[in-house]
């Protein structure tokens, strides 16, 4: 096993389940990548994998070795990136994906700040609606990712090459017209009065939509009124705004700036929320990952203390 590209090979394999799509994330041909493939399996001596109808899986002999493999993988990333750490980050790159409100609300500043300090590494930023960056970061087409889960709301396991932290917390508020007659009441708004009105919300398959549906099962009520569907949170405020709808709307995509047509309550608890998380590829460390994370953390901690908009 002195060739560490083989077991960068078997890892692949293991999280593609499939010969094509692993060579396609390495850049080889598939007939490239088996011929790596075959070269470790006369190397420990043992069969690796099994093809079958399904694609490839690995035999426990494979999954055994599949265990270390990450193992030292990891840690020559770990090494690789305290020697471009040491080399002061002078050449290199960091592609980011985000959503496009985190795009807008949190990684300006992160990104402007370690341009600052690193100007030699090229940094681009790439928009991906969740949960369509998991996939890009998986496939090596991004380095690190801004994505969120909502409470109630379908989660998805990351794979074994992924890793994550929760980066900030945001509550979702109930946008409507001041005409509005839930706008009359003060103080928050409980699930028993939100399941009186129509609502704005995004279409059948949309986490928010999964979330407020799971949120109304669990406190007891029937299925929400869905007046009007839209993934936009903008074009939401606006629908509630305009029309009879409340808008459910998380804090990043509150309209800014006062305003005497729209009013904001809050959700009585134990209410809903979505976790801002930060993502990235286990064993790939580019320069400079480890930095750009922990100035994105900077800017969620510092936006997370500005506090909420909505007394």
């Amino acid at each position: 096993m002195q060739d560490l590209n083989r077991l960068a090979t078997l890892i692949a394999v293991s999280e593609t389940g499939s010969i094509s799509k692993a060579a396609a994330r390495l850049g080889y041909t598939p007939p490239a990548l088996s011929q790596h493939l075959a070269k470790l399996e006369r190397d420990v001596g043992m069969v690796l994998l099994v093809r079958s109808s399904r694609g490839v899986e690995l035999t426990q002999a494979g999954q055994t070795l599949l265990v270390y493999a990450r193992q030292v993988m990891h840690i020559l990333d770990e090494a690789r990136s305290a020697l471009a750490e040491v080399a002061g980050l002078t050449e290199g790159r960091i592609r980011i994906g985000s959503f496009t409100t985190a795009g807008v609300h949190l990684l300006p500043q992160a990104v402007l700040r370690f341009r600052r300090n690193y100007p030699n590494i090229h940094t681009s930023i790439h928009e991906y609606e969740p949960p369509t960056g998991d996939t890009a970061l998986i496939n090596g087409e991004i380095d690190v990712l801004l994505t969120h889960v909502y409470e109630h709301g379908p989660v998805s396991e990351l794979p074994p090459s992924l890793e994550s932290e929760t980066v900030l917390v945001e509550a979702l508020y109930a946008v409507m017209s001041a005409d509005h007659e839930a706008a009359r009441e003060p103080g928050p708004l409980a699930p028993r009065e939100l399941a009186r009105w129509p609502l704005v919300t995004g279409p059948r398959g949309f986490a928010n939509r999964e979330a407020l549906e799971t949120y109304f099962a669990a406190e007891g009520m029937g299925p929400p009124k869905i007046a009007l569907e839209t993934g936009n949170y903008a074009m939401a405020t606006s629908l509630a705004v305009s029309g009879s709808a409340l808008a459910l709307v998380p804090t990043m995509s509150l309209p800014t700036g006062h305003s005497s047509e729209i009013v904001i309550r809050r959700l009585a608890d134990p209410g809903l929320s979505r976790q801002i998380l930060l993502v990235w590829r286990s064993f790939d460390t580019p320069p400079g990952l480890g930095t750009i994370r922990q100035f994105i953390r900077d800017r969620c901690r510092d936006y997370a203390e500005e506090g909420s908009p909505v007394p």
